[in-house]
């Protein structure tokens, strides 16, 4: 067969995630579960846009409105009933109607997809030889029952056998199918009309494209990949697995780029998670989605931090909770047991021990004294309270909101603050101590003589 000429191409890609993952033992669709904080699917869609895809297809199964809803703005096709991969394919050829380039298929289960490995498999795809379709294998510790990928010494994939199908020859075989593919989307139609439901499974298996491209002489190749790229999640212990393998994947990243991390096997973080340089991380720390950090942060252990920004040079912990909405300023201080929520801390400011900042703005340099409550929710509404640059408020002050501390005032220890205080004023509100002489000693002597009467 001539060889055509290789020009530039398009790319489609078709995401298969029909299943309804019944080992995982949960309600939610199996490509919804979260690694490293965000659904498996999403991880394979956002690893497939590294190819600038012209299509994006994920194939669903019916009902699974909260999968279509996750894939957007990809366009959704729905298997039902689901009759195998090759027919779930087949699901989705409407939506690439007229398209000639290439299609990549890839599962919604596969969480740990490289855009190396994607790139590696179009590359192949546009081999000088042309092949139609190119497949994934890859060398697992145990292959076990896996398909089995018997490759020619020229490089040619003759077939893929089944395990159980398999000879004893073909067994020792270390090369096993990981299942993603590559074709060429003109041939691909021809392909998958051959397909045949007459096989012990009763389905239409994406795997037989191999045989119908090699009897048309068009050929397969094979791209191998690492183990863990490929793996593929069905329980909720490999989704542990694969969860540990992303978090050192993102471990390494982070330290590459110029993080430093004292104990990285205890940090947890986010796919979205982002440092600058010379960021250090002490040990136990939790990161959730939408975290930004700037340059020379230091992340002291036990915090946890979710939908916050914290800028250059500030301290975070320990034992410190940032929560959505918390925005650290420039060289702020934020300490040990203080739990920040939508509310601004700005530059060189403290709020040191033990407080609650929520729904608030902390002016630059101000001071916020241990056991200080923002009282922003009066059991309907949320209430804002404003604390002006430089302003010392005392330990153990409650700020009832809406309420607003002038700049460079303080607030005695102790205060109930219920109204607004003005720049630079001391505002006290407690009630007046009073001392009692000899009162204490009198208090001791009645209760150790009711106590000897008792006896």
């Amino acid at each position: 067969m001539a060889k055509r000429p290789m020009v530039k191409r398009a790319v489609a890609v078709v995401v298969l995630a029909a299943g309804q993952g019944t080992r995982m033992k949960s309600r939610l669709p199996k490509v919804l579960h979260a690694v490293a904080g965000q659904p498996m699917l999403r991880h394979v869609l956002d690893v497939a846009a590294t190819l600038k895809p012209a299509r994006v297809v994920v194939v669903t199964g019916r009902d699974q409105e909260a999968v279509a809803a996750a894939a957007k703005p990809a366009v959704t096709a729905i298997q039902h009933p689901a009759r195998g991969t090759g027919h779930a394919v087949m699901a989705a050829m409407p939506a690439l109607k007229g398209f000639g380039g290439d299609v990549v298929v890839l599962y919604g289960d596969t969480p740990l997809l490289t855009p190396a490995l994607l790139k590696n498999l179009l590359a192949m795809r546009r081999h000088k030889s042309d092949p139609a379709a190119v497949i994934v294998g890859f060398r697992p510790d145990d292959p076990g029952a896996y398909g089995r990928l018997i490759v020619t010494p020229k490089g040619q994939l003759e077939k893929i056998v089944e395990y159980k199908n398999a000879s004893a020859e073909e067994r020792a075989v270390r090369l096993c199918n990981a299942g993603l593919m590559a074709f060429d989307g003109a041939r691909l139609p021809a392909l998958l009309k051959k397909l045949s439901d007459r096989n012990a499974q009763g389905e239409y298996l994406l795997t037989d494209v191999v045989e119908q491209a090699n009897a048309r002489g068009w050929g397969c190749r094979v791209v191998e990949a690492d183990a863990v790229e490929v793996m593929g999640i069905n329980t909720r212990a490999e989704l542990s697995l694969a969860e540990a393998a992303m978090q050192q994947r993102l471990r390494q990243a982070a330290m590459a780029a110029g993080v430093t991390m004292t104990a990285p096997d205890t940090v947890y973080l986010r796919g979205d998670t982002a440092f600058g340089r010379d960021v250090v991380i002490e040990p136990f720390v939790v990161f959730g989605s939408g975290v930004s950090v700037g340059d020379d942060v230091t992340i002291r252990s036990h915090s946890h931090i979710e939908g916050a920004s914290i800028a250059n040079g500030a301290t975070i912990g320990p034992f410190a909770r940032l929560r959505p909405g918390a925005k650290i300023g420039t060289d702020a201080h934020i300490g040990n047991f203080v739990e920040i929520k939508n509310a601004a801390v700005e530059p060189g400011a403290k709020v040191n021990h033990l407080t609650y900042i929520g729904d608030a703005r902390v002016g630059a340099k101000a001071n916020i004294g241990a056991g200080t409550i923002t009282c922003n929710y009066d059991g309907f509404d949320k209430h804002h309270t404003d604390i002006g640059a430089g302003a010392f408020i005392g330990s153990n002050s409650a700020l009832v909101a809406p309420v607003k501390i002038g700049a460079g005032a303080m607030v005695a220890a102790g205060s109930v603050i219920t109204r607004d205080v003005p720049a630079d004023a001391l505002s006290v509100a407690r009630g007046r101590q009073e001392d009692k002489p000899g009162l204490a000693a009198k208090f001791r002597a009645i209760k150790a003589a009711k106590k000897k009467t008792k006896t």
